[in-house]
């Protein structure tokens, strides 16, 4: 679906962001201690150098990170209407995670609901929050990306286990009558060829079956992603950019899921952009799934990368294969009205000891089953 906001209607626009970034970095040679690879064979192939493993549950990360864009924006928990929780790597599925993130915020007044598009999840929460927003619905949402990717992992499988980290990060909406916020959105999916990317050990059709806890068998078909993403992701950029009456040259940075450096130079080539217009962190995250695109929104307004009034163009793709574009038109403030004291508890081991533990703790299960 496509839509264009007319100037008068209300609509969706960011006013506080926050994330949340566990502190131990696994890098590209501390994969290469047990698996056969190295730090060039990575990065010539992904771009990414090192990736984050947390020490604490999703939940943990998803309410520092949604404390800090809550004070960003200077609002309180009781302030938020709803919370959409984008993510496909749950610490549970029933209750929701943004059930328990309403919880732990304190957020009485708010609904919940998580949404499930993998690495599209972030920015279908998006598009859920604003025309919730825009329907009059609801005022203000607290919208989550986040991943905790690592137990989950294959950390054999030296095709995936090089590509993911771990993060989360959390944007607020709030209802305008500026022109600003979403202005356009195009959400796809080419379910004919989801089977492409699976990961097979998570989901009921596993259950009672032989797989124990954590166990993951990752389906990635490297070539095909990559030209299904590429085209899904340009389609969509194409779609917001027309039905915005934009071009290429009114776009003043792309912020992309941030997958692998050669997806994401391809599609800003086919968009007709240049790279200095794009935000690329995925040389210190690697693929945070559902968190990558609002990690790289919050970095780029550390780094002064959007400036007032800026247009700005997110995309993204993920299992599915969903895609997915968006416009967004910021505001006038770059900066938080307010910091949160939240904090993580401290990270007693190394990524890579946290990494090592993870296989041990999947092949002790094994052998205790």
């Amino acid at each position: 679906m496509s839509r264009l906001y007319n100037a008068t209607m209300i609509k969706a626009t960011i006013t506080g962001w926050g994330k949340c970034m566990p502190p131990a970095i696994l890098t590209n040679s501390d994969l290469g201690t047990f698996l056969e690879t190295d730090d060039e064979w990575i990065r010539s192939r992904t771009g990414i150098a090192e990736r984050r493993i947390s020490h604490v549950p999703l939940g943990e990360l998803a309410y520092v990170a949604s404390s800090r864009a809550l004070a960003c924006a200077g609002l309180s928990a009781n302030d938020v209407d709803l919370i959409v929780f984008g993510t496909c790597s749950m610490d549970e599925q029933v209750p929701n995670m943004a059930s328990g993130l309403q919880k732990r915020l304190g957020a009485l007044n708010a609904g919940a609901m998580d949404v499930n598009t993998a690495c599209t999840s972030f920015l279908y929460g998006l598009t859920t929050a604003s025309g919730m927003i825009r329907a009059g619905t609801i005022r203000t949402a607290l919208v989550i990306g986040g991943e905790l990717i690592s137990p989950l992992m294959d950390w054999h499988d030296r095709g995936v286990a090089v590509l993911f980290g771990d993060g989360c990060a959390a944007v607020v909406l709030q209802a305008t009558e500026a022109d600003e916020g979403v202005l356009a959105d195009r959400l796809g999916c080419d379910g004919d060829v989801r089977e492409i990317l699976q990961v097979h050990g998570m989901g009921q059709r596993y259950a009672n079956k032989g797989w124990h806890l954590g166990d993951s068998q990752w389906i990635f078909e490297g070539q095909e992603i990559f030209k299904r993403a590429v085209i899904g992701m340009s389609r969509a950029c194409e779609a917001v950019l027309q039905t915005c009456g934009l071009s290429p040259a009114d776009i003043d940075l792309v912020v992309p899921h941030q997958a692998n450096l050669r997806i994401i130079e391809a599609v800003v080539k086919r968009s007709g952009i240049d790279m200095s217009r794009c935000f690329v962190n995925v040389q210190r995250y690697g693929n945070m799934s559902a968190a990558t695109v609002p990690v790289a929104l919050v970095e780029s307004l550390e780094e002064g990368r959007i400036k007032p009034g800026a247009t700005l163009l997110l995309t993204g793709f993920g299992a599915g294969l969903t895609w997915s574009a968006h416009i967004v038109r910021w505001g006038q403030r770059i900066t938080p009205l307010g910091e949160s004291d939240v904090q993580l508890p401290p990270c007693q081991q190394t990524a890579l000891e946290r990494v090592q533990a993870l296989i041990s703790l999947k092949r002790g299960s094994r052998e205790i089953a």
